[in-house]
């Protein structure tokens, strides 16, 4: 158009400052932004807003990308505020700021995690005689979601409730996620039950909260109580409500789940296909899990790191090894997570040269730095291949804070091998970190009785009494048929408790039939 002499109107610029942010070509929207001023369209307020969307969306991208790499620009540094100085001189600049403009900048703000700017943006609006309006309250939501901040979120749900944005089902939906994601389920419950229509977003938001706080029962009814309401399940429906069913160990409802994402043709979908194969390894199925993950065309990290954990947890360590392998070789850069994974797959398999090749790997080769899961697991691993003095050296010379939980992995390695003296040293450690930590107390009772040292036993007892320290009764359950049963030590309530109580006893007997001593120590 430029070539035939054709002048750009203020209808033009919009459409191509949208295609550069389409595109994060910010090298171009700078370009654009030259001509705009040459033009003198840089005052019309489409051409400010598009041109503030613009930055605002490649503060995020291009600009750190390319720029970084020269040398001029950082994430956490210039970089962000180049960026958003732009946005904020194109706003400024303009002469007439209509709502879309302040949802712009804010939106901007936003985005970039610079949530008090934008805050500070909604009250200027306010002051400005402009009312915020849904996209500018949706816009905010999500930040303060990411960085878990209650307090400011509740200030956004405050101004909702105050200005009749309750019924909204957008703001709805971010107030769910919001309070999700800051562990507020039963906020996240409410806000949702005050909805007066729910669509498929805001069912799933509080599904997939209720899963990621640990409370898969509710989101499983929930679940139901979505498709009885006529909503149909979409592809983040399952990835949400699928790792319920792995956490309960819920095979047979993991299985019509499954059916009904074949039905629905969503079993390509690479989030869906991770789901079921950690699903399935979890509940026990590892063959069907391995069909599902040769079945996906282009595994990703999470589909490969849920296949290399259900390999190491059901004991098949070196077809874990083999699978990371394979990842590696078909270009699939490693995370911290599937490592975790990996040192899993090696303290099953008692692999510890191995564990400690991947472990130096992790720094030298693919940058990551070990964290706290990390540590614990080569220690277990150390741990288990009965390693204790190099195990507690390896903690000790951990580059991360020390805790309590990773010293008892090797306290309850002591007890095993009755090592005393370093079960009382590391019991020292827990006790100066944690002092409440009801765990030491019990391992090292445990340790001492191993050794029929009563009367320290016994003195430990006294002091957890002391305390108000009292040991949490064990629990398990198992998938019958269509039922789950649920059994606590010391409980005799289950209605078939003289039945499984007399198989206890025969098994007992053929087991010792063939050899088997209790250790009653």
């Amino acid at each position: 158009m430029r070539s035939f002499g054709v002048s750009p109107d203020h209808n033009m610029f919009p459409s191509v400052l949208k295609s550069c942010a389409f595109l994060k070509d910010l090298r171009v929207g700078e370009c654009v932004h030259g001509c705009i001023v040459r033009f003198g369209m840089e005052f019309d307020v489409f051409t400010g807003n598009a041109l503030m969307n613009m930055y605002s969306k490649l503060g995020g991208y291009h600009v750190f990308d390319e720029r970084s790499e020269r040398g001029g620009i950082s994430r956490n540094g210039g970089g962000l505020g180049f960026v958003i100085d732009g946005v904020r001189k194109v706003f400024e600049m303009m002469p007439v700021r209509d709502i879309v403009s302040w949802n712009t900048v804010i939106a901007g703000y936003a985005r970039n995690g610079m949530c008090d700017e934008g805050l500070r943006m909604i009250r200027d609006m306010g002051n400005a005689g402009l009312k915020p309006d849904v996209f500018t309250l949706s816009s905010v939501l999500p930040v303060f979601a990411e960085y878990v901040d209650v307090l400011r979120g509740k200030e956004i749900h405050g101004y909702v409730i105050r200005h009749g944005f309750c019924e909204d089902v957008f703001i709805g939906s971010s107030l769910i996620d919001m309070y999700a994601n800051c562990t507020r389920t039963r906020d996240a419950y409410r806000v949702f039950c005050l909805l007066p229509y729910r669509d498929y977003v805001s069912w799933n938001s509080v599904i997939a909260g209720c899963v990621q706080n640990g409370l898969f029962d509710e989101g499983l009814n929930l679940f139901r109580q979505m498709v009885i309401a006529g909503i149909k399940p979409v592809e983040v429906s399952f990835s949400s409500i699928i790792p319920a069913c792995a956490h309960l160990t819920t095979l047979l409802l993991g299985r019509q789940l499954h059916g009904y994402i074949v039905r629905g043709g969503f079993d390509k979908n690479v989030f869906i296909a991770s789901s079921l194969v950690d699903m399935y390894a979890k509940c026990g199925n590892i063959r069907i899990s391995r069909w599902i993950f040769d079945d996906i065309e282009k595994p990703d990290m999470v589909t490969w790191t849920a296949m290399i954990m259900g390999y190491a947890l059901h004991g098949h360590p070196r077809d874990a090894i083999s699978s990371f392998e394979r990842m590696i070789l078909d270009g699939v850069k490693p995370n911290d997570v599937v490592f975790l994974a990996v040192f899993t797959a090696c303290s099953h398999g008692g692999m510890v040269d191995e564990a400690l090749k991947y472990f130096n790997s992790m720094t030298q080769y693919y940058g990551i730095s070990p964290c706290l899961e990390h540590y614990a697991a080569m220690s277990d691993l150390l741990a288990r291949a009965g390693k204790l003095e190099e195990a507690y050296r390896f903690i000790s010379n951990m580059q991360i804070k020390q805790t309590g939980s990773i010293w008892s992995t090797l306290l309850a390695a002591c007890r095993s091998s009755n090592n005393i003296e370093l079960a009382e040293k590391i019991s020292k450690k827990i006790v100066a970190l944690d002092p409440e930590n009801l765990c030491v107390y019990v391992l090292l009772s445990s340790t001492y009785s191993a050794s029929e040292r009563w009367g320290d036993a016994a003195n430990l007892h006294s002091k957890m009494r002391n305390k108000g320290l009292k040991k949490k009764a064990a629990s398990s359950w198992i998938e019958v048929g269509k039922e789950v049963h649920a059994f606590v030590a010391g409980d005799n309530s289950h209605p078939s408790y003289n039945e499984i109580s007399d198989a206890h006893d025969v098994l007992l007997t053929q087991m010792e039939l063939e050899g088997y001593v209790p250790d009653t120590s």
